[in-house]
Parts: structure tokens; sequence; C-alpha cells
């Protein structure tokens, strides 16, 4: 796998050791701190690099500007045709882009490629919207024509996370371009790879030079240095939430806003009356593919009493039937924890939920096991909704089930966080599904299945889980500014230029 990957790189930049930034079409290696990133199948290091210094944040700055203006000086419909040429490039290079994200993100090369995929359809699906994001006219009870149209930001910063480092690079740019806005993209410290990738074919079909900028660095320096200095006009993050907030305070200061797609502890409940095998199925998807490692997880296994042994059980199953392994195998099905942060994390948390009283049913198998990589197994916690497991976040492949007595029951303890990204029910009564999912607080839920996602749907949480959404249509109206414009029609205007009676 890393002779593959090095093969890639080559195609790119000369040091395959190294990670340089992406500016105004150009690669640029920082000057800063180094930054060490290690294999989380053994610990072994994958490669290190110079953190971006302040003269890479000076270039992006002005790069994105200018190419803004140049990509907004375009038809819509020639930004379009641009931005499909994007997702076809993008398909082209499928199974390189995989490759690049399994050995840099250590995610299993399955669920890679499958990402990848989809991140050729966000480009597509938006390429579609760039001629169609028009305004309205207003009848407005004056002699006026009065019409809106949208017009572009300017210049967007986008901070992505490491769990889904090339999903969430296309999940960002696709909206944001299509809108005509420029951007500055700054992926995790841990995963710019797949993201510097993407800018250069998105580059190679086309777009301005500089309209996409990858800035590799830390989000301590490079991050917040651009929310300080660049001339930007909106923020966008996903990550967790209390790096969310110190971003959102930042922004604020600058009078920037911003869009935030935060952590989750989302409610799955199952009722007594649900297809009992459909839902064991979806409970162990929810939680254990990615490792856990997905903000909408089914982290919360709420379950009705009459059937919870029995259910929980079958839900630990999984710890015997799912491939966990190196991500570079083709048959593995959960990779390792990303980061050894994240996996000391994830070991604290266990520990905690012990303490606290709850039961771990593994089937035998040890929620840790005794691995030079950063692993942890398919973990079933026998729990209640007051324990430290059930309210914060774990992001591995923990679920904490929890028994409810009915269906009011089971929404009050749904509703019983302080996030609100995703959720779902199990049941064959219909009216009950849309009543627990009017009434459960959370930006996404589904009936019978679950993470369901496209990028037509809009998709950003409640409360802690953030603000903001950032897919669908309701993302181009977050990457645009709302114009009001009244033209005059009477033959003779009346001299009224407010809101009071006509002067005399």
């Amino acid at each position: 796998m890393k002779t593959a990957y090095q093969n890639i790189i080559r195609q790119y930049w000369s040091d395959v050791d190294s990670i340089p930034s992406f500016v105004g079409g150009q690669f640029i290696h920082g000057k800063g701190d180094d930054i060490v990133i290690h294999n989380a199948h053994d610990g072994s290091e994958l490669f290190r690099y110079s953190d971006a210094d302040e003269s890479i944040t000076q270039k992006a700055s002005s790069a994105a500007e200018i190419a803004g203006k140049e990509w907004w000086a375009m038809t819509a419909q020639a930004r379009g045709r641009i931005m499909y040429i994007i997702g076809d490039k993008i398909r082209q290079n499928l199974e390189d882009l995989a490759i690049v994200e399994c050995y840099s993100s250590n995610k299993p090369l399955r669920d890679a490629k499958v990402e990848v995929q989809k991140v050729a359809e966000m480009f597509e699906y938006y390429a579609g919207w760039a001629d169609k994001l028009h305004g309205d006219v207003i009848p407005v009870p004056t002699s006026h024509l009065n019409y809106v149209k949208y017009e572009p930001l300017g210049t967007v910063l986008q901070i992505t996370p490491w769990n889904a480092p090339v999903f969430t690079c296309g999940w960002q740019l696709a909206p944001a371009i299509a809108a005509g806005n420029a951007v500055i993209l700054k992926p995790s410290e841990l995963t710019p790879v797949s993201s510097l990738l993407v800018a250069t074919l998105a580059h190679e079909a086309g777009i301005p030079k500089g309209l996409i900028n990858i800035i590799s660095g830390y989000g301590h320096t490079a991050g917040q240095r651009l929310i300080k200095q660049a001339n930007i006009r909106k923020v966008v993050f996903v990550g967790s939430p209390m790096t969310g907030k110190r971003i959102a305070v930042s922004a604020a200061e600058r009078g920037i806003p911003c869009v935030l797609e935060l952590g989750g502890k989302s409610a799955n409940i199952v009722f007594e009356d649900a297809d009992i095998e459909l839902a064991i199925k979806g409970a162990q998807a929810a939680i254990f593919s990615g490792a856990g490692q997905s903000c909408v997880s089914g982290s919360r296994l709420l379950v009705q009493e009459s059937i919870y042994d029995r259910f929980c059980e079958g839900v630990a199953q999984a710890a015997k039937h799912f491939v966990i392994g190196a991500p570079q195998d083709d048959t593995t099905q959960i990779g390792p924890i990303h980061n050894a942060k994240q996996y000391d994390h994830v070991k604290k948390m266990l520990e905690i939920a012990k303490k606290e009283g709850a039961t771990v049913i593994n089937n035998g198998l040890p929620s840790v096991p005794d691995s030079t990589g950063y692993y942890v197994n398919p973990t079933v916690l026998k729990g209640q909704n007051q324990m430290a497991c059930a309210q914060e976040e774990i992001f591995g492949p923990v679920v904490v089930a929890i028994p409810f007595k009915d269906e009011d029951d089971a929404i009050a303890i749904a509703n019983d966080s302080r996030f609100g990204l995703a959720g779902a029910v199990w049941t064959k009564d219909v009216g009950r599904a849309h009543r627990v999912a009017d009434q459960v607080k959370a930006g996404t839920f589904w009936i019978n299945s679950y993470k369901s996602i496209n990028v037509a749907s809009p998709f950003g949480g409640y409360g802690d889980s953030g603000y903001g959404r950032s897919s669908g249509l309701d993302a181009l109206r977050e990457y645009s500014e709302v114009k009001s414009v009244w033209v005059e029609t009477a033959r003779t205007p009346v001299a009224n230029f407010g809101y009071s009676a006509n002067l005399e």
C-alpha cells in the first residue's frame, strides 16, 4: 500500500514523504513546526511535514480573491460545465484517490472507494445548480419592480475533520464554488492528502488558479491565522463542539458568520413491534461502520424493555461477525481508531463507563484487544442515559444500550441530550413513526433505516450539534448574499422615500 501511495503522489509532487499546501494552483511547502503522522494499524510513522507559515496564509487570501472575481465573471453555465468535469475527473481517478484516502486516513479501502464516488456525485449535483440559483420578483405594494438576486459571499474558509477527509472536502467545496465563491480549505493536519488531490483535479478541470486553496497545517496556528488575517466572508467548520465554539468566537470578533457541523449522540430507538432482525443489523451498521468514527453514529441505542436483553445480545454478535483489520485489506469492514489521541479517549470513556456501572457485553472478546495498532472491538454497553458514556461523544465502535418503557419515555430519553444531530426509530406502527420523528430534536431522522445521507438533502444539527445546513439547496443559500433591488416604474414617481405618508 505504501508503494502504491508513493507512486500516486509522485504524479503531483516530488517529495512523497512530505506534504505541501496548494495555493494559487501551486504546491508550496510550509516552514513551521514539524507535524508527524502515524499509521493507526501498527503505530509506525507514515510521514512528517512542516506546518503552513504566515506567508502561505497571505498567498492563499490573495489568490482566492483574484480567482473568485474571475470565476464569478464567467457565465453560470460555464461554471456548471467545469464542475461536471471535476466530477468526471474524480471518477476517472477513483482508485488512486481511494488508495490515498485509505493510506493517509486509515479508512478501510472498501469505504474509501464509496466515499470518493460520493464526492464525484457532489460536484455533479451542484454542477446542475450553477445556472439555477436565481432569485424572485416580490409583488411589493408600490409602483416598484422589486427583485431579489443571490450573489457569492467572496472567499469562504472551510475547516474539515480527520474522520472523513475526502468526503467532507467535496461536501464543502462543491456548494461553495457552485454559488460563485472562492475557497480556502484547511483539512485536519492529520489528513490533508486527499483534499490536495481533489483540488489539483479541480484545477485540471479548468477552474481559475486559486479558486480552491488547501492549507496543510495545525488548526491552532494556520487555522486561527486564516480566521484572523485572511480576507474571508464565512467560516464553515466540521468537528468537535469544543473546537467549534472557539472558532465561532474568533470569527465573531471579525463579524464573520459560521456554519458549524459538530458532534452528535444520536438516539436509535427500537420498539418491540419492529422487524427485530432488520433493526439489529441497522443498529450494528449505525455504530460499528467506520469504527464508530462518524458524527451521526447511532451511539445511543434506546430499546423497549420487553426486548432489551435479547436485542442487546443480537447487536453484540457483531463483535464475532465483522472483519476487523488493516485498512488496506479488501475484506476489512472495521479498521482502527484513526489516531493515538482518539484511541486514548475511547479507552478512557470505556473505563469511566465501567466505573459508573455500565455492563459490557462482547461475547467474550475484550473491548480493547492486545495489539500494536489502535484497535477497539465492537462493544455494547448496557447503561442509563445519565451516564457519561451516554452523554458524551466516544467516537469509537461503542454503543450505549438504554431501556425505555413506552413512546413518551423513549422521546424523553432521546431529547435528554445537549446534541441534536440525528436519530432513528424502528417500528411497524406508521403513526408512531411519524410522531417520534416529529418530536425528537434532530436535524436528520430516519424511519426503519439509518445513516442514509445524500448531497441533495439538507444536513445539520440542533443544539450543541451546530447550526446552519451544508448540503442541498440550503447550502447554496448559506454560501450566498441576498440582494433586494428596487426599480421605480411609475411615469410620475411619488417622492416617498420612506415608510411615512407622501411628502407634500
